[in-house]
């Protein structure tokens, strides 16, 4: 198996295709990069950026420039010595032009006697033979159908007539009555959807790979690309969503022939990957995590939670373990009442349990539920303690809870599959979609795999999950920033600098809320924050997230029912920043105060997720400041030739100011370099510890394994460190003598003066010199 040392992240679409991605390659091998890394490939909707709804898993996107496309990239990488690790999407394809997609539209025709009828997860029974398509602006809306080339026509969406339906002069409505589907009020899908989709997306409908032809079919070009040795692994989406992810994993190894896979796992705090999932490992939400945390200074938690408190306008901070309970709840109760009910329907009549009560018992169990899913009978003893707490909270439901156990406890039992499957969707939606935008102490905490009660990690405690993650998983992923990351990592790097002076932002904050007032105190915290971490940015970017941040939190407007007075505060608030000088000038003198501070976060953390253990992984364009906020303003346009031209000017012996762009590029390349040129200096995983006056404000580990290796050294809590006034007598043990990758200073070996090695920048890599060791 050919495993990379790094990968660089790009995301493929109509405006960076993948003859554009073959043109990148040289400056990604420059940079230092070992794999290029790409966003999904296969015919998805048009016009779609992030190409997560396929609609033709057959063939590459002609759009993303089809498979001559992948043949050039895939032609580039091999002669830079480069591999190709791809996006594959197996929970579900695009369902939003029915005409773009023929398994859709041969379902949509045909019914249960289409071929591909097996492939999507519909309860016919439920829509009396019929799939219900949420479409509609109401159910009145049935009169505006037309009749158009032999196709139904709504507006700008068309549906298929199946043979015989229709003869010249029958109403719209009389042929749409006769079809194998049922157009109805886009209001209905939350409690009346007959088909599985990804979490409450309903143009994105789940397939049943756990089928082995629908599996075969919906691969046959994924396997294609190893047969013809253009691809050499996979980052699979979503696997949560799967009836039987450990089996579809197996199947994967078996058609790459055994390539390097990844899966988009989410692990809660003392969750482990499934020991029978055949794959490397995660795709770094979870180191993610562990690296933003070790650069929150833990001090600050009791004045944030005062904050927060004082936002509330309650005794004490948010309860988070009841605030995700109540939007988990809310969110089976809600948006996907329609697969709780499925579920419920599941429950044989023999058991005695009406649906509404079986669907509020099964509701309140994934309230209760710490993880994503199980993987029975991995995650039985989970699964019983949900349904412990879930009795507990609704002592009225103890008798259905413990009906349901049992069956849901049974892998064999269709309810019990289903119940995995559906667990995680509650989550996500009711977490990482709801909660996150709730829970506003600190926006760094709330990033997508991150715990938000954990605060910080203390040094000694980042290095024992280092040392699991070396023992563990020493090929999964690391990342700082994604396209599903709720901030980019320099802006969370900004962020985190608040627990270090959060005094300072709370006077700043109540200076915001009085220029520029929104009747929401959390919130006004969490779009703060948010504006500080991405300054400068642009009004339409702000705008677009502080409405986004809003609807999603839903406590005082949402996506169904907007509530125009509170949004328009909002929208007069972002314009502030921009058309109010006051405004402006209390955002800009805040980013001045914690800018030094925030390089040197940032600095550190992409050096230390560079080194530590596992597969780093460079998101498109983060190799400069990277101040996105959620989607899509992560996902925009890269300038490559700024970077490779910056990037030649380091080659050419500039060294970059500390606390500059140039300077990221600096750490970027050269960690980057190091990890593929000298992977020997990357066995093992020990902890440096600094002495002195200042040894808790530094991070330093060594990579090596018996012969010395790789060091890192980075600042921790930068504001606090210049507070109590510098480095002073703080200094490390090097094991030999060793450069600085940074500054080509020389150091070691033995008792070195921390201030010395970090004169210069915020961080140091440095590397054994062969041939001197001391």
């Amino acid at each position: 198996m050919r495993v990379p040392a790094s990968t660089y992240r790009l995301q493929i679409r109509r405006g960076f295709t993948l003859f554009d991605a073959a043109a990148t390659v040289p400056y990604l091998k420059s940079l230092g990069a070992d794999w290029v890394y790409l966003s999904p490939i296969l015919t998805a909707e048009q016009g779609s950026d992030h190409g997560y709804d396929v609609t033709d898993p057959s063939a590459v996107d002609p759009e993303r420039g089809g498979p001559e496309g992948l043949a050039a990239l895939s032609r580039a990488a091999r002669e830079h010595g480069m591999g190709v690790l791809v996006d594959i999407v197996p929970n579900h394809v695009g369902v939003a032009s029915p005409p773009q997609n023929p398994w859709w539209w041969s379902l949509l025709r045909e019914g249960r006697e289409s071929p591909y009828a097996d492939a999507f997860d519909v309860d016919w029974d439920l829509g009396g033979g019929r799939i219900r398509l949420p479409m509609l602006g109401s159910d009145d809306d049935l009169d505006k159908l037309e009749v158009v080339d032999g196709e139904l026509r709504y507006y700008d969406h068309r549906f298929p007539i199946a043979p015989g339906t229709y003869t010249e002069g029958d109403s719209p409505r009389d042929v749409h009555n006769r079809q194998h589907y049922e157009l109805m009020d886009w209001r209905r899908a939350d409690a009346e959807l007959n088909y599985r989709r990804f979490f409450a997306v309903t143009t994105l409908a789940g397939i049943r790979v756990e089928d082995p032809q629908v599996f075969e079919e919906a691969h046959a070009e994924v396997g294609r690309w190893f047969r013809e040795g253009l691809v050499d692994g996979l980052r699979v989406d979503h696997p949560d969503g799967l009836a039987d992810p450990a089996g579809y994993l197996r199947w994967l190894k078996d058609l790459t022939g055994g390539a390097y896979v990844l899966v988009e796992k989410i692990l809660e705090p003392g969750e482990s990957l499934p020991g029978e999932f055949a794959t490397e490992g995660t795709t770094g939400y979870d180191a993610l995590a562990d690296v933003d945390r070790v650069f929150v200074d833990p001090a600050g938690e009791a004045a944030l939670d005062a904050l927060d408190a004082s936002l509330r306008g309650t005794s004490g901070p948010a309860d988070y373990a009841e605030m995700i309970r109540g939007t988990k709840r809310m969110i089976a109760d809600g948006i996907l009442r329609s697969e709780v009910l499925r579920l419920a329907r599941l429950v044989p009549e023999s058991h005695g349990l009406a649906t509404e009560d079986a669907a509020d018992a099964i509701a309140e169990i994934i309230a209760s539920f710490p993880v994503y899913r199980t993987y029975l009978p991995t995650g039985a003893e989970v699964l019983k303690e949900a349904c412990e707490s879930a009795a507990a909270h609704r002592p009225d439901l103890e008798v259905a809870v413990g009906t349901l156990l049992p069956l849901l406890l049974d892998p064999a039992n269709p309810i019990a599959v289903r119940f995995q499957q559906t667990s995680g969707m509650v989550m996500a939606k009711g977490v990482e979609d709801t909660a996150f935008y709730r829970y506003t102490r600190l926006g760094t905490l709330t990033e997508v795999g991150a715990e938000p009660t954990e605060f910080a990690v203390a040094p000694d405690e980042f290095h024992q999950r280092m040392a699991r993650r070396q023992a563990e998983l020493p090929l999964s992923m690391t990342t700082l920033s994604t396209h599903d990351t709720k901030r980019s990592e320099d802006a969370r790097a900004r962020i985190s600098v608040l627990a270090e002076l959060p005094d300072e932002w709370a006077g700043t904050l109540a200076s915001l809320r009085q220029l520029a007032p929104i009747p929401d105190g959390p919130y006004e915290n969490l779009l703060w924050q948010a504006v500080i971490g991405a300054w400068p940015a642009s009004r339409e970017r702000l705008q677009g997230y502080a409405q986004k941040a809003a609807r999603e939190a839903g406590n005082s407007t949402t996506w169904t029912n907007p509530d125009v007075g509170f949004e328009s505060s909002v929208r007069a608030a972002v314009d502030a920043a921009f058309d109010d000088a006051r405004v402006t000038r209390v955002v800009e003198d805040f980013v001045a105060r914690i800018e030094a501070y925030a390089a040197s976060n940032s600095l550190a953390a992409k050096l230390v997720q560079l080194t530590m253990p596992g597969v780093p992984d460079v998101y498109q364009g983060s190799e400069f400041w990277e101040r996105s906020l959620t989607d899509p303003d992560n996902r925009r346009p890269v300038d490559y030739a700024v970077r490779q031209a910056e990037l030649e000017k380091l080659d050419g012996g500039t060294l970059p100011a500390s606390g500059t762009e140039p300077a990221k590029l600096l750490v970027t390349s050269r960690a980057l370099r190091v990890r593929r040129d000298r992977p020997e200096l990357f066995q093992g995983y020990a902890p440096v510890r600094a002495t002195g006056a200042a040894a808790g404000h530094l991070l330093g580990f060594s990579r090596g394994d018996g012969a010395p290796g790789a060091v890192t050294l980075a600042t921790r809590l930068p504001a606090g460190l210049e507070a109590a006034g510098g480095w002073r007598d703080t200094a490390v043990v090097l094991s030999a003598v060793m450069r600085d990758e940074l500054t080509g200073a020389v150091h070691g070996p033995g008792a070195v003066s921390v201030a010395d090695v970090l004169g210069t920048y915020p961080v140091a890599l440095l590397v054994p010199v062969e041939g001197e060791q001391g």
